[in-house]
């Protein structure tokens, strides 16, 4: 362990590392996965998971999905009903990334550099 970081809790070390939680860490997984679907790099039929809106004024970023209802309880935990809410809120300079890798790095930088505004569901 750094001598430096001793004494601090778990939390303010993982600020001074610049480093994500692991609550994040799942979500930040789930978001990857997301990206992969809507940009095509799994080869999964994207409307058996998601619906994208298509509004293009939306206030967060320009691929909105829409969440769907369902009359079962038991759908709200599907990843694809649970990962709307947090994918419609990450800002407009995340989502449109080129590679997926640009993708992780924005999303982490983003979680860094604004730890209050660490989206999760």
């Amino acid at each position: 362990m750094i001598h430096e970081l001793f004494n601090l809790g778990y939390k303010r070390r993982l600020q001074q590392l610049e480093l994500i939680s692991p609550e994040q860490r799942r979500l930040r997984g789930q978001l990857i996965e997301t990206y992969k679907y809507l940009n095509g790099l799994n080869h999964v039929t994207l409307e058996r998971l998601f619906e994208r809106d298509g509004n293009v004024q939306t206030r967060e970023n320009c691929q909105n999905l829409i969440m769907r209802n369902f009359k079962i309880f038991l759908t709200l935990n599907f990843f694809s009903v649970n990962i709307v809410a947090t994918w419609n809120q990450l800002p407009d300079d995340i989502v449109p990334a080129g590679t997926e890798n640009t993708f992780k790095n924005r999303l982490v930088k983003y979680w860094i550099r604004n730890p209050s505004s660490t989206i999760t569901y």
